[in-house]
């Protein structure tokens, strides 16, 4: 069965537009530092709240089977406007440090309703030429995260609360609009009852395990190279950089959205575990030459690097989510997506706050070679996927 050519656009247009709420803090740390007397550490620790927030979300919609038991559009559009309404909190004048990280934890509890509920959508509407479709979705993510920065940059001249109006704007904007044109998809097969034993089940699968933890040790790498993109740049380029700090940051964590396209098209062809092993290799080897790249002389060829690094360490991400689904049984196939979400978003807290700790202890050019960590794991994990066509 063939989805209407609209499903896939709308899709993706309401995930950029929700998934802007994610990064909306870090686009205005700077201003949040200054405004609100923060320490520097307060980019790791409000990071870590939002996925906190969405870790506590994902396994509460797993353990209760939301996505499967309840319409994905209508949990999709509750999840936007009230992650909307929260991220919103955070222009109120009165705001302490505390309720500033309860706030963005609150947000992402609410993302728990809108990244894998999005992959469950578009599972539900298209099946054979799933990983392309994870692509364009999972790049409309890297494009709504790196948002905030460049809003940062279109709105200098603006409060810094612009920054956070807009992108809760868009994310009641997407909330409606994936509601109003996207129905229940034709290969939904609603989960009938509460099943509490689903969170366990779904490891059972000998390819689902491979998958999730390929998944889970690139996950590690991922959000922790985001949110530390303007430090890198900063420890680099120095006070006297020559560039904007926002449209720099923006430009390598949103290259990743062409690179997740690119992905699923090269998938198509060679299959998914081929593409996602190459792409989770290239980033490994990124972080293990992370010392070299500071050491570089050009800084055109060190933000060559790091664009090429934000490209492939984001590549194989709709690769393993589309592994993922096809590993699971149809009728709990949203609660096996928000599971691995759940425990992928756990690591990348450990591997934020390890950044955080070391920050101040390791040179600069040494940090990010613990980011190779999980790359190692998942490719050690992703060796064990056994298919006879891919």
């Amino acid at each position: 069965m063939k989805a209407a050519k609209h499903i896939l656009p709308i899709i993706v247009i309401a995930q950029f537009c929700c998934t802007s709420l994610w990064f909306a803090g870090n686009g205005i740390m700077s201003d949040l530092i200054a405004n609100f007397g923060l320490s520097a550490g307060a980019l790791g620790h409000l990071t870590s709240a939002v996925q906190f927030g969405f870790i506590l979300g994902t396994l509460s919609f797993a353990i209760f089977t939301i996505t499967d038991r309840f319409s994905p559009s209508k949990v999709f559009l509750s999840c936007a406007l009230v992650g909307a309404l929260f991220n919103l909190g955070i222009c109120l004048n009165a705001n302490s440090y505390a309720s500033m990280l309860i706030l963005r934890f609150l947000t992402g509890f609410f993302l728990a309703g809108i990244y894998p509920v999005g992959m469950k959508i578009a599972a539900d509407h298209f099946d054979k030429n799933l990983n392309k479709s994870l692509g364009f979705l999972v790049g409309a993510l890297v494009l709504g995260t790196a948002f905030p920065h460049l809003a940062k940059d279109l709105t200098a001249s603006l409060p810094w609360k612009a920054v956070i109006v807009s992108t809760s704007f868009l994310a009641a904007f997407g909330g409606i609009l994936l509601f109003i044109l996207v129905p229940d998809g034709p290969y939904r097969r609603p989960g009938k009852q509460l099943k509490l034993s689903a969170f366990f089940d779904v490891f059972s699968h000998r390819n689902f395990r491979s998958a999730a933890f390929g998944y889970i040790g690139h996950m590690w790498e991922l959000y922790a190279f985001w949110a530390f993109v303007p430090v890198i740049l900063k420890s680099y380029f120095g006070p006297d950089n020559p560039f904007s700090l926002s449209s720099l940051s923006f430009s390598i964590i949103a290259i990743g959205g062409i690179a997740c396209v690119l992905g699923g098209f090269l998938a198509q062809r060679k299959g998914n575990k081929k593409v996602a092993f190459a792409a989770l290799l290239s980033s490994c080897i990124c972080c293990l030459l992370s010392p070299l790249a500071f050491e570089l002389s050009s800084e055109f060829v060190f933000l060559g690097f790091l664009l090429f690094w934000g490209m492939v360490v984001i590549m194989d991400s709709p690769l393993f989510s589309a592994m993922v689904a096809q590993n699971a049984a149809p009728e709990i196939k949203g609660t096996a997506l928000t599971i691995v979400n759940c425990i992928g978003f756990a690591i990348t807290i450990v591997s934020i706050q390890v950044l955080t700790f070391l920050q101040d202890m390791l040179d600069p050019s040494l940090l990010y070679m613990v980011l190779g960590i999980g790359p190692l794991i998942g490719l050690w994990s992703l060796s064990k996927f056994k298919t006879s066509n891919t």
